[in-house]
């Protein structure tokens, strides 16, 4: 299977960007994992590796501090778009994000953007029940004991 074409869609800030430097690491029909290093500088954050679940509403990243220092692992709510005639996938940040610290803290981050997106007509209303289920699931998995089953993807990949 042809390696498709990424493309991150943003609505707060509206953008989409081809992700042209990530490389695609391993894919299947139901994952891609991708490497990449940080679009813009920050801080602490460099780069990375991502792990797009393509059957659910979530893409599972885990990222580094230049040193290859871990420093956490953040999750997208997300949604995909796939043309398959141009075989792209766009990837519509949903707002909403998770992040699950080394000690196992987990800190929910950005609802307030999606009451803004609804507030300002950049999302419908199915869009952001959407966004809220797919974070209730994630929550789920990860409070259940099974954030593992997302890290793994990744970790196959680091590991081979």
């Amino acid at each position: 299977m042809p390696a498709p074409i990424l493309y991150r869609k943003r609505i707060i800030p509206e953008e989409c960007i081809l992700l042209k430097d990530d490389k695609i690491l391993y894919q299947d029909e139901q994952v891609i994992v991708t490497g990449w290093q940080t679009l813009k500088p920050k801080k602490d954050l460099h780069h990375g590796y991502s792990c797009y679940f393509l059957k659910e509403g979530c893409k599972v990243s885990k990222f580094y501090k230049e040193d290859d220092t871990f420093l956490f692992w953040y999750c997208d709510i997300v949604e995909y778009d796939y043309d398959a005639a141009a075989n792209t996938y766009v990837v519509t940040d949903l707002l909403a994000d998770v992040i699950v610290y080394p000690d196992g803290f987990v800190k929910v981050v950005d609802i307030d953007e999606l009451v803004t997106a609804l507030n300002e007509k950049l999302i419908s209303e199915d869009t952001l029940k959407k966004s809220l289920l797919s974070l209730s699931n994630l929550l789920e998995i990860i409070y259940s004991g099974n954030f593992h089953k997302l890290q793994t993807p990744i970790e196959q990949v680091l590991s081979s």
